[in-house]
């Protein structure tokens, strides 16, 4: 069975998500025959490389509230992510375009690595205050999960799997999907949001019932869409 997730790297649901997500496949009987893959989806595609400026404030000027009610916000969602075992730093974030990221991701998955690469990629984000658009940081942060820094720069400084990034962004917009992360079970059940993981294994369990009728005939399709997501570079909780 095939899961493919729909998801960018600076958005803070779509961490919560992998995580909720991974519980869910911990919980689930097949989770050897899973075949995870992790597809692009930009937030803000014309981001800067490196975006300067302080978060709270982009947040405050976007849904017109006060400096302090977003670092309110701020401390909710991070006492959130703090529940899966996150540590966020949203308030020293160092954000910026994540096409190159994006990138990087398709040519970890030709190596065998994509989870490994989106995880250290996630978490050199949010917890590290790591610039997600600047090249160097990203090959570093490849190398770590196994990725010549050779192969990422030569990647990089052409136009390698730029259409692939593409690609999974007009299929995104052909299946409606226009907040992340989402979820794609074996092309039968979307799934919406960072839900909670009874639910992501009910939608497991109810893909791999379709696809197997004879081995398994429980759980009930989860569609439900009332999950939090992102819908651009910034994110409010509310």
């Amino acid at each position: 069975m095939q899961v493919e997730i729909w998801s960018d790297i600076v958005c803070p649901w779509c961490y919560i998500g992998k995580r909720r997500f991974e519980g869910a496949l911990a919980r689930f009987e097949h989770r050897g025959e899973v075949d995870v893959v992790w597809r692009s989806f930009e937030l803000d595609p014309q981001a800067p490389a490196v975006r300067e400026g302080d978060p709270a404030e982009r947040l405050a000027n976007k849904y017109g509230m006060s400096r302090e009610q977003a670092l309110a916000s701020h401390a909710r969602l991070t006492a959130l992510a703090a529940q899966e075992n996150l540590t966020y730093h949203l308030a020293e974030a160092r954000s910026g375009n994540t096409f190159d990221a994006h990138r990087l991701l398709h040519l970890a998955r030709e190596h065998g690595v994509q989870d490994a690469a989106k995880e250290r990629l996630m978490r050199g984000y949010f917890t590290q205050s790591e610039p997600i658009g600047d090249r160097e940081t990203l090959v570093r942060l490849v190398s770590e999960v196994g990725i010549a820094s050779e192969a990422a720069r030569s990647v990089l400084s052409s136009d390698g799997f730029a259409e692939a990034v593409r690609a999974d962004e007009t299929e995104a917009r052909e299946l409606g999907i226009n907040g992340v992360p989402f979820f794609v079970l074996d092309r039968r059940y979307g799934v919406s949001g960072a839900q909670p993981t009874d639910v992501l294994v009910q939608a497991l369990d109810q893909a791999w019932s379709d696809a197997h009728p004879k081995l398994i005939a429980v759980g009930a399709a989860a569609s439900a869409s009332d999950a939090p997501v992102c819908t651009d570079e910034v994110c409010d909780i509310q």
